[in-house]
């Protein structure tokens, strides 16, 4: 295989992906606006944003073996995410946003209190490199079979790009990358699913040839109880991860957090059907595959159908959603040690420049915590494995109690300690002791379950009992003065000169968002010209490409700067200087 033109399409998306980042180096004025786009990021952007943070190219590696494995399950397992984010756009979303909390963590804080806090920041931290450093290796390990590189130097290659542009750029540069990766990512599936159609010889040459129960909403070990726990799972991680409510506090108002959330759910309707079919199709061609062997599928299907060029656009499209969703834990992770453990607890006096400074040497700090996890991945039993196993311990104990506390003013700080601690004990317990003591082991449904429902129904308990006695917690009071005094202090805080730069960084961030739409155009037709399949179709792509490019271009157009005076733009101007 020709590796050459795939290599080169790499390297230059890479290197615009870099340039974006720095181009964002100046933006961040202050922790509002280096997290959290100054509140104001357009709804759209935000959702496309969270879709893509949500993807990696675990999706394709773990997702895709499931696909491949067990045929539409793999879609429904996905549809989950679809009715979490549902749920989460009717009721979770304008209820982050109406916090007026820059991080989840910061509401736990004021909510639960310190030591909640604080335990919540370790266990979270320690989560979220296990996981994001997870999903590195599958993306290092695709990049380094199809390119024929070594697979460690690739991964540390990989993963500190991967760190440079987030801890240069802050969350405009991961959004603005999150969005040209989901084109990008959409042209090559685009491109990829007609001509695995036409390599399998059509529909009919697919149905024919994969096994009879390749169509049904259920198979194997994924049953009715596994998908409903993943609904309520979903539920928890959509509406409470910080990772994802840092989407829902960045907009600028309840509504647009809602939209943000609708428009996961709508993307997470329609992509999973043309995602997976992919390796379903390959499961005809070649129906051989075994063990690891079926996280290779997707790689498989690629390296078969898609001529050189096109082959590095389809990896480049994998890496940038796994480095997207790595990106976005590492910015939440970043933004909640600088928040709330530096400035929170070390240092409240820190000045706009300090904090700046701690939160991109805490992006490097723990990236390449996630660079070593992504190499110690193999040893753990491959990427489904490790990702489904997190998720079952920590995804109940840890994102319940905080949703709860958006609602109940009943909640303590002790008692969400007890059902995170004692969740976390139970699910520690059948996933690691049970098999090795008693030799026995929770099917993957009853994890879920277990995982998830234990922590609800110790809260729903608590709920319960709370209310019989008409007790409120202490905490609750103090959170409803605070939250007011926050809100008061907003006020106070919305300078014209503030308002004059957070406008400036986002309507910057849509002209960069059109421009690099318009790269990723010039770049596919580029393409056209050197492919001998599937030159007409990646061509019209880059057409719908450039037009979409508008879409952007004319929002930022709709941001105006003024009013502000002269003298208080020359101010603005002297203090960037």
């Amino acid at each position: 295989m020709n590796t050459t033109i795939d290599t080169i399409v790499i390297v230059v998306f890479s290197a615009f992906v870099l340039a974006i980042g720095l181009l964002f180096a100046r933006t961040g004025r202050n922790l509002k606006s280096f997290f959290a786009g100054g509140e104001a990021v357009p709804w759209f952007i935000g959702g496309l944003s969270l879709f893509m943070s949500f993807f990696s190219a675990g999706t394709f590696v773990a997702w895709g073996s499931i696909a491949y494995k067990h045929g539409w399950v793999a879609i429904t397992i996905q549809w989950t995410m679809c009715i979490g984010a549902l749920v989460t756009g009717l009721f979770l979303a304008p209820y982050w946003k109406r916090t007026g909390a820059l991080t989840a963590a910061e509401f736990i804080r004021e909510r639960l209190g310190l030591p909640v806090q604080k335990t919540y920041i370790f266990i979270f931290t320690l989560v979220s490199v296990f996981i994001k450093g997870s999903v590195l290796y599958p993306v290092a390990r695709l990049v380094s079979s199809s390119l024929d590189l070594p697979l460690v130097p690739c991964t540390i290659g990989l993963g500190l790009f991967m760190i440079a542009y987030t801890a240069v750029g802050g969350l405009w540069a991961v959004m603005v990358t999150d969005i040209l990766q989901f084109v990008v990512l959409c042209a090559a599936v685009f491109i990829l699913l007609p001509l695995s159609f036409e390599k399998v010889g059509g529909w009919e040459g697919f149905t024919q040839n994969v096994p009879d129960d390749f169509f049904n909403l259920l198979n194997g070990e994924y049953t009715i109880g596994f998908v409903l726990a993943f609904i309520i799972y979903h539920i928890c991680y959509i509406g409470g991860n910080w990772t994802m409510v840092q989407r829902y506090t960045s907009v600028d108002s309840e509504k647009s957090a809602r939209k943000v959330a609708f428009l996961f759910a709508g993307l997470y309707l329609i992509s999973p059907v043309i995602w997976m079919f992919p390796p379903m199709i390959y499961k005809a061609i070649n129906p051989a595959l075994t063990g690891l062997d079926t996280e290779n599928a997707y790689l498989m299907i690629c390296k078969l159908v898609l001529p050189p060029g096109l082959l590095g656009l389809m990896l480049t499209g994998m890496y940038f959603s796994t480095s997207a969703s790595a990106n976005t834990a590492l910015n939440v992770v970043s933004a909640v040690f600088t928040n709330d453990i530096y400035k929170g607890m070390v240092n409240p006096a820190a000045s706009d420049k300090q904090l700046i400074r701690v939160a991109r040497g805490s992006s490097w700090f723990f990236g390449l915590g996630m660079i070593g996890i992504a190499l110690l991945v193999p040893l753990a039993g491959g990427i489904v494995e490790v990702v489904l196993s997190i998720s079952a311990i920590s995804g109940g104990p840890l994102l319940a109690p905080p949703l709860w506390a958006l609602f109940s003013k009943r909640l303590t700080s002790t008692v969400t300690l007890w059902v995170t601690g004692i969740g976390l004990s139970v699910n520690l317990f059948f996933k690691v002791l049970a098999p090795w003591l008693l030799d026995f082991k929770l099917s993957r449904a009853m994890e879920n379950i277990v995982g998830v429902g234990l922590p609800l129904l110790l809260l729903l308990a608590y709920e319960l009992w709370a209310r019989s006695r008409n007790q409120t917690a202490q905490e609750f009071e103090v959170y409803k003065i605070s939250r007011e005094q926050k809100r008061i202090d907003s006020l106070i805080e919305a300078s014209p000169e503030e308002t004059f730069e957070i406008k400036r960084q986002n309507r910057f961030g849509l002209q960069v968002i059109a421009g690099a739409l318009l790269f990723t155009s010039v770049i596919l037709l580029i393409l056209s010209t050197f492919t001998e399949s599937g030159a007409m179709i990646t061509a019209v792509i880059s057409g719908v490409i450039f037009v979409a490019a508008w879409i952007p271009y004319s929002a930022s157009r709709k941001i105006h700067l003024s009013p502000v005076t002269n003298q208080t733009e020359q101010v603005i101007i002297n203090k960037t200087v």
